[in-house]
């Protein structure tokens, strides 16, 4: 991969400042979920998600310190599309739950880092939970957000 692209995604992740999970093999087992779901998946669009999600299991783990594996080597004719299709999708779902938790009157908002997909209501019950934020609350707006917001699937 180059060096480039290397410096541009250890920016994003700091920037999405995500927590380190452990144990570490929760690294590993999220990237081979990624890669079962990339081998199911049947359309173009579907593919170019699934190996969005595959770059970014990769590209956290190794920014977290737990190398699973190399992301390849970069080539634009190849990779471009990937690699801006996961800066916006996992771009917009943080800046997605951020706006939640600011519509929510979060005085700490600034502590709501994730990226899990919100389009599952049980999602952001979670999300909430884990910020101890209502969930009740944090799950309305979320819904009423999810209308406008553009989300990437």
């Amino acid at each position: 991969m180059s060096s480039k692209v290397e410096r541009l995604l250890h920016r994003w992740h700091k920037y999405l400042g995500l927590s380190r999970q452990s144990p570490s093999s929760w690294y590993r087992d999220r990237l081979h979920e990624e890669l079962q779901e990339r081998r199911v998946a049947s359309t173009f669009w579907r593919k170019v998600s699934e190996t969005s999600d595959v770059f970014f299991s990769i590209s956290r783990a190794r920014h977290d310190g737990f190398p699973v594996r190399r992301l390849p080597h970069f080539a634009a004719s190849r990779h471009s599309l990937v690699y801006a299709y996961m800066l916006a999708k996992y771009t917009s779902r943080w800046k997605f739950y951020r706006a939640t938790a600011i519509l929510c009157g979060v005085g700490d908002y600034s502590s709501v880092r994730e990226v899990v997909n919100p389009s599952k209501d049980h999602k952001l019950e979670e999300v909430a939970t884990r910020h101890r934020i209502d969930p009740i609350k944090f799950k309305r707006v979320g819904c009423r957000l999810r209308r406008i917001w553009p989300l990437l699937p």
